[in-house]
């Protein structure tokens, strides 16, 4: 079985090896029957943000589980013994860009609700849980890679967020001569052009949404000039907003094709794959991987913690030393 399963007569089918289900249509029964040493949990969690005049506010979600539905059929191939479930999407997001329809949420907030999404997973024996993201604002992608760790330390076992490691190799240009062996040509002066700084509802987001759900595509996206950004315009709340036609996307939706987003896809489903595979291997003890971002202190929800209690202490010692 290949594709998700779907209620016959009213009723979902029993679950099996080699099947993929939807975790909110099975009985706690049916799960508990389960070996849960052989299932994979997959689940989204990615904002609602504004995506542009031209694309819906849930590109992100809409991305990410095309890629998550893939990954399951490139599960069950490998591991046909094994069984799958998505679970439902969690549609809030940190660092992402706020106009109507934009679920945004603190950092704090998106850890904790990720951390306690796969811990109720673990607490029951679901070893094995992959958190997928077509989010790419920073602190986001570190928060899941927070949630995914901590789950993974408290209950000994594999939750991985899967998308950050991708989403920014993408966004540096990392997979540009993979994407054109892909596509089986060069990209076009043009496309070259457009992929420098192209982050937020240009050619790529609009690319794979033409592929994906072409009628939530507004074909005034042919019109729109490109939008480009200067590093130090990041710094800014809502970049986007400000920068050009204010209309909240970055690159050059005009160039975008179905081509380009088949294209894509494909792409984001081999580099998460080759990322995933070493997690459903017992043997593999390095199966961990974590983005640069997660690296990167001040990007940590705990650091603004730190960073105070350090002030508060080396206003405490200055006082001290005043005094005495």
């Amino acid at each position: 079985m290949s594709e998700v399963a779907s209620p016959i007569g009213g009723q979902q089918p029993e679950p099996v090896p080699g099947g993929i289900y939807r975790l909110e249509e099975l009985a706690f029964t049916q799960l508990e029957a389960l070996d849960r040493n052989r299932v994979v949990v997959l689940f989204t969690a990615s904002p609602l943000e504004e995506h542009g005049p031209h694309l819906p506010v849930g590109t992100d979600l809409i991305t990410a589980g095309s890629v998550s539905q893939e990954v399951a059929k490139r599960i069950i191939e490998a591991r046909p013994e094994w069984t799958v479930l998505i679970g439902p999407d969690l549609p809030i997001g940190a660092s992402a860009f706020d106009r109507a329809g934009t679920l945004l949420a603190r950092m704090r907030t998106v850890r904790n609700s990720v951390r306690d999404y796969g811990a109720a997973l673990a607490r029951h024996g679901f070893r094995y849980i992959l958190v997928m993201n077509g989010h790419g604002g920073p602190r986001h992608i570190v928060a899941l890679e927070e949630a995914a760790a901590a789950v993974s330390r408290r209950y000994r076992v594999r939750m991985f967020s899967v998308s950050g490691v991708v989403l920014w190799r993408f966004m540096r240009g990392q997979y540009s001569n993979r994407l054109e062996t892909i596509l089986g040509r060069s990209f076009t002066p043009e496309e070259r052009e457009a992929l420098r700084g192209d982050t937020h509802a240009g050619m790529w987001e609009t690319s794979l949404i033409l592929l994906l759900r072409p009628h939530l595509v507004s074909p005034a996206y042919t019109a729109l000039q490109p939008s480009k950004f200067r590093l130090i315009d990041a710094l800014r709340r809502n970049y986007p907003l400000r920068l050009g036609n204010r209309m909240g996307y970055i690159g050059t939706p005009s160039l975008a094709r179905a081509e380009l987003g088949d294209a894509a896809r494909k792409l984001f489903v081999d580099a998460v794959w080759e990322l995933v595979l070493p997690v459903l291997d017992p043997q593999n003890k390095h199966w961990r991987q974590t983005s640069f971002l997660y690296k990167i202190p001040f990007l940590r929800s705990a650091f603004p913690y730190l960073a105070l209690a350090v002030a508060l202490a080396a206003a405490a010692w200055a006082i001290f030393h005043w005094v005495h």
